[in-house]
């Protein structure tokens, strides 16, 4: 089965948690991490990657001794990440919540990331969850540190600037849907 295909149907299955009717382009993977200096970047986390477009991305690009804590809920998609990815020491692939951020890296030892990578369906959750994925991903950022962002629509921009002291958005519409791409800073 093609990947768009297995997306629509995992969709279908799990509208909550699966926010899109198609896996993201490579255009909209371009455009979160063109702010992104990966030679600079030790832990990056990645929220709700569904079938692994920008990881496959972060990866190509990724140090060898850098870090790529991935977050999916979905056990589907995060079945076949884990075995995607079962032979790259740098990805921790994780099957909870990304408002449990802080417990995964305190087990590895760290307390700050670089980088965080999302494309979690914020207007799917709700305002209680969102404040808290936001707060923990701004806890545990480094100072300056990105906070990276997709959604279909400007919905969050509000939450988002109640946590962040920058937001900027730019848009693609090569996408399917055309999609917003906020870059917060910490």
């Amino acid at each position: 089965m093609s990947k768009k295909r297995y997306f629509l149907k995992e969709f279908f299955k799990e509208k909550k948690t699966v926010g899109a009717v198609s896996p993201s382009s490579k255009h909209l993977g371009k455009k979160m991490l063109e702010n992104i200096d990966f030679n600079e970047c030790k832990v990056i986390v990645e929220l709700g990657p569904g079938t692994g477009v920008f990881t496959r991305m972060m990866i190509s690009k990724l140090p060898k001794d850098a870090l790529l804590f991935v977050f999916e809920l979905h056990d589907a998609f995060y079945n076949n990440l884990k075995k995607e990815f079962a032979n790259d020491e740098r990805v921790i692939i994780i099957n909870d919540s990304a408002e449990n951020i802080g417990k995964y890296l305190k087990e590895n030892k760290l307390s700050e990331v670089d980088v965080v990578v999302s494309s979690l369906p914020l207007t799917n959750f709700n305002k209680r969850l969102v404040m808290e994925i936001l707060r923990q991903s701004h806890q545990y950022l480094k100072q300056s540190g990105l906070y990276i962002q997709f959604q279909y629509s400007l919905n969050a921009q509000k939450a988002l600037k109640r946590v962040f002291k920058q937001v900027r958005i730019s848009f693609t519409p090569r996408n399917i849907p055309p999609a917003f791409v906020y870059t917060c800073i910490k």
